[in-house]
């Protein structure tokens, strides 16, 4: 063979390579069967390489199953708090989710056809803090066969402070896992107050490991529950490793606690990395008992996934008083294709990207200064960080900015604002009235941030909506109960007693005597940025507050991101489930749902056919419709 045609068969050879490398990419890119993850895969991407539904013909979805959970009933006073937050998961071919009371069932992906349901009878006469289970997670065992019980695992955490191991195939405890199929998460926390210790989001599970942290009712008293994190063996129950993020709570008088992780969990297996968001310690609007910066609170922190190691932590608020705990989800990716980085989305609306395995900063965070607080006996921080990447929502208000359908709403928001603290995000808490904006529902909450890889895109729901707090002296709180009666949900004002501090606190969000904000519209967004430039590339109102107005509306709930060019996002206080092009953020297609979804969609493909599926069940304290519906979109 001469030197040529040796060169020429070579070429062939490398060409052909090339192609079966391109095909297997290719095929890996459209097929992606499972979300087997809740934010679709370890990394939280909420993002699926399916491109059946696209642009193009998205118009044509139209509704394949609905399945109804029944997990209203028997009703009880706890509906009032009840949201259907899941997002469902396909492992081996069956979906399976949570309800608000902590039911698991397993579903046909095709059809909707119930194959089990598994009820832990949680006490529906007890009260708790949250009545919500935002999913599951699971969990194969390498070591058993093809038909061993319990070969499958689904981990739920419910309400009532457990962790749950239940078969895949059959709906049953798996016995072998803790007491009879569960682990007793109020053990070794301080148990303060009975229902207020729970778990709301699906456990992480890497290897053997099922890790797990807390939800912990807020502004409840100075000395809450430890917010530890713990890793469960997955196939006894066994503890084997406790990780606290605030230590030093221990040692203040009196102690304080929570800094909980209560949001979902990261996992980047390969390099043994488990990606933990926490909360604020407590008292969340006082933080005279808990000086200093709060380390580890309100970060997220990378532990060594085996052995629960601390590896790195990143601060996104020193010195807490506004409740701004990392809510989200964070999003693993590779910065600019080959650096293993981690994307962190706050209630503050400040984006932080990271190199996921050191903690640096890959977009530059600047110290800046902050105001002062006039509160005797507090030492709010002197500084903040802030990230180089654009805030995706406003961080000031002031009186010259009151909005209003009309002019005796905007003279009343205006004189508000005018007699509060309002002096840009950051502005600490005060005796007279503080405006936080954004407040504590975000930002960006637990709906998280969705990846568009090929597009280096980040794309999330925001929150626009301003909170009026008060600390109120301990003595002179009864007083202030008469103030304001309609108290006692998210939209109508919350009172925290503050046990062990000098003051309570009382919080609610700015609406004028119409119900509106008092913040120009809009009040709610879906919002896409280019993680590499740092520049926010568009945003679109999402949902409405008012009739025939395009004002976007409060949201929880997250997007998902397809390969077909495609948003999916409810989350609205409306009741509609939405796609928008990621490129532009043109809305191309709702659809009404039986119910409010706040609740994050997910997709996947059985029998050649993709399907888009949204939990409907609304939401309690945010008072939107609720329900108890899943469903499932296909094309015709």
């Amino acid at each position: 063979m001469t030197r040529n045609s040796s060169r020429f068969v070579a070429c062939v050879l490398l060409v052909v390579a090339g192609l079966l490398v391109f095909s297997g990419l290719l095929s890996a890119q459209t097929s992606d069967p499972d979300w087997s993850a809740y934010g679709h895969d370890a990394g939280g991407t909420r993002y699926s390489a399916l491109t059946q539904i696209n642009r193009s013909n998205v118009q044509q979805l139209k509704p394949a199953w609905i399945y109804h959970t029944g997990a209203l009933q028997p009703a009880s006073d706890l509906n009032k708090k009840a949201t259907f937050e899941s997002t469902p998961i396909l492992v081996e071919g069956k979906l399976y989710l949570s309800t608000a009371f902590d039911q698991v069932i397993a579903l046909d992906p095709a059809s909707g056809k119930e194959f089990w349901k598994f009820d832990p009878q949680i006490n529906r006469s007890a009260d708790y803090s949250e009545v919500t289970s935002r999913g599951v997670s699971a969990w194969t065992d390498p070591q058993a066969r093809t038909n061993d019980p319990c070969r499958l695992r689904i981990f739920i955490g419910t309400i009532d402070g457990h962790l749950l191991a239940i078969d895949g195939k059959t709906g049953k405890l798996c016995s072998g896992f803790g007491a009879q199929g569960q682990v007793d998460l109020t053990r070794d926390v301080e148990l303060r107050d009975r229902g207020q210790y729970q778990v709301t989001s699906p456990p992480a599970i890497t290897k053997d490991l099922v890790i797990v942290g807390s939800s912990i009712g807020d502004n409840r008293a100075v000395d809450l529950e430890h917010g530890i994190v713990r890793a469960f063996d997955a196939r006894t129950g066994a503890l084997r490793w406790t990780w606290d993020p605030i230590p030093w709570a221990m040692k203040t008088s009196p102690r304080t606690g929570a800094g909980n992780a209560w949001s979902t969990f990261a996992l980047d297996p390969e390099h043994d990395l488990v990606f933990i968001p926490t909360g604020s310690a407590s008292p969340d609007f006082f933080g005279g008992i808990r000086k200093g910066d709060g380390k580890y609170a309100n970060s997220v922190v990378a532990l060594r996934a085996s052995s629960g190691e601390l590896v790195w932590g990143f601060r996104v608020v020193h010195h807490d008083l506004w409740d701004y705990d990392v809510a989200s989800q964070p999003t693993l990716f590779m910065w600019q294709g080959s650096v293993p980085a981690i994307a962190i989305t706050t209630k503050m609306g400040n984006i932080f990207v990271l190199n996921r395995l050191t903690g640096t900063p890959l977009q530059p965070v600047l110290e800046k200064p902050v105001p002062k607080s006039d509160v005797p006996g507090e030492e709010a921080s002197p500084t903040q960080p802030f990230s180089a990447i654009d805030p995706v929502v406003p961080q000031k208000i002031t009186a010259q900015d009151a909005w209003g359908k009309s002019a005796e709403d905007r003279e009343w928001c205006s004189k508000r604002i005018a007699a509060s603290r309002s002096e840009g995000i950051f502005t600490p808490p005060s005796l007279q009235g503080t405006i936080a904006f954004p407040g504590n529902v975000g930002g960006i909450n637990w709906g998280s941030a969705a990846l568009d890889p090929q597009r280096h895109l980040l794309v999330m729901n925001t929150n626009r909506l301003p909170f009026w707090i008060k600390l109120i002296p301990q003595d002179k709180l009864h007083d202030e109960y008469t103030q304001h009666e309609h108290a006692g949900d998210r939209l109508h004002g919350e009172y925290g007693r503050q046990r062990g501090a000098p003051y309570a606190m009382y919080r609610e969000p700015l609406l004028s005597s119409s119900g509106l904000p008092c913040n120009p519209p809009p009040w709610g967004t879906t919002t896409a940025v280019d993680l590499e430039s740092g520049k926010k590339l568009w945003e679109t109102p999402l949902g409405s507050m008012a009739p025939g107005m395009n004002t976007g509306s409060p949201n929880l709930g997250g997007p998902m991101t397809t390969a077909g060019g495609l948003v999916f996002t409810a989350a609205a206080m409306d009741t509609y489930l939405r796609a928008f092009d990621v490129e532009s953020g043109k809305e191309l297609w709702q659809a009404e749902l039986p119910a409010s979804a706040q609740a994050t969609p997910m997709t996947y493909s059985v029998n050649g056919k993709q399907y888009i599926v949204i939990a409907a069940g609304g939401h309690g304290k945010l008072r939107t419709k609720q329900g108890d519906a899943v469903v499932a979109y296909t094309l015709p």
